[in-house]
This record gives C-alpha cells, structure tokens and sequence, in this order.
C-alpha cells in the first residue's frame, strides 16, 4: 500500500470518527435539551403549585375575616335588638311602678291591700313573734289592717295569734323629686321571724320584681313575638 492508500484510509477513518463525534453530540445537545424542557416544567408546575396553594390560603383567610365579620355584625346588631327590648321592658316595668304609687293613695283599697299582704307573710312565715316593717307614712294604714290581719292568719293557719310588733326602723318612703336617687318604697310590709333569720319581703316594689322576673319569657313574646336567640 502507498502513500496514496494509506492517506485515503486516513482521511476516511477521520471522516468517521467525526460523523460520530457529530452524532454523539447531537444526541447529547437533544437529551440536554430534553432534560432541561423537563425540568423546566417541572419547575413551571411547582411555580404554578405555590401560586394556586397561595392564592387558595390567602383566599381562605379572606372568607375567615369576611366570616368572622359577619358574626361581629350579626352579634351587634343581635345586642342592638336586645338592648332595645331591654329597654322597652322596662319601660314598662317603670310605668308599672309609677302606677304602684298611686295604691296607696286609695285608702280604703290600700288598707285591704295590707292587710292582705300581712296575712300572706304571716302564713309564709307561721312564726310566733313577728317583726313588721313599713313606711312611716303608712303606719296609720296599718293600725286599720294589723289587728284583722292577725285574727284571719290565726283563724286560717288554726293557731293562736302571734305577736307582732311594729319596728320603729322605716321602710324608704315613696320616690319624689325630693328623692330622685337611693332607696325608694312604693308601699307594702316586710316581715321577719324575731331572731332576723327568717325575712318575707311582701312590699309592692318587690311584688313587682318578682311579677317581671316570672313574667318575663310571657312579656317578651306579647311584646316582641319571638325573642332573638
């Protein structure tokens, strides 16, 4: 072989080793390029993921806070109705005890009222010796009422007639513009067993509370139907 040969075969085997070469890199430029679209979208795709995860986190806080806002405006406004069915009530219950100072100034009426109120406390209290306390300017009433009092408890409770005595320590006298604020009686008695441990509070403005606080459920519905929960 000459020269000549030999330098073909040479230029030849070149041409293969680069036509490999050109190959092989091609074939790594396209897995390259493959590898880097893959990861690039996986990449897109996390992006994406953290966008929707943080979009859907900041949309639940914003429903939480429009929730939450809605409660507070819905419990306010709740209070609000309260409130002004609160006030409506005792109104009323004012109004009532506006009434109540004008009983005793019937007086007939009112010493039957005494008196009734007397034997009631006295049968709650079925004690033997009794301490009564009124208003001051109630003990004329009740010097008509005591004595008849006492011989209908004794007739209707079947025993003898207690002792009673009149404390010379007064319920409140009644409200004026004399008296706009502290403690205020609208009429009625206060009995007690002797040694203090037993006390029956039979006084109009205490009826009245206990009236209003049994009454209550019944005067709201009458006045308001159904009552805000």
């Amino acid at each position: 072989m000459n020269d000549a040969d030999v330098s073909r075969q040479i230029q030849q085997m070149v041409r293969f080793i680069r036509q490999e070469a050109d190959e092989k890199s091609n074939e790594i430029s396209v897995s390259a390029e493959e590898e880097f679209n893959i990861e690039k979208l996986q990449m897109v795709e996390a992006e994406k993921k953290k966008i929707r995860q943080e979009y859907e986190r900041k949309e639940k806080q914003v429903d939480i806070r429009r929730k939450i806002e809605y409660s507070m405006q819905l419990n306010a406004s709740r209070l609000k109705v309260l409130q002004a069915q609160d006030d409506v009530v005792n109104s009323m219950k004012d109004a009532a005890a506006k009434e109540l100072l004008l009983v005793s100034h019937k007086h007939h009426e009112y010493r039957r009222l005494l008196k009734g109120l007397i034997v009631q406390s006295l049968l709650r209290l079925k004690e033997p010796a009794i301490l009564l306390r009124c208003r001051k300017e109630d003990l004329h009433h009740l010097h008509h009422a005591l004595e008849s009092a006492i011989e209908e408890y004794a007739e209707k409770a079947v025993v003898d007639q207690p002792e009673v005595i009149v404390d010379d320590i007064y319920l409140p006298s009644a409200p004026s513009h004399h008296h706009d604020h502290g403690l205020t009686c609208s009429g009625g008695v206060v009995l007690a067993s002797r040694d203090g441990k037993i006390v029956f509070e039979n006084s109009l403005d205490a009826r009245l509370d206990v009236v209003f606080r049994n009454k209550l459920p019944e005067i709201r519905k009458w006045l308001f139907g159904q009552v805000v929960a």
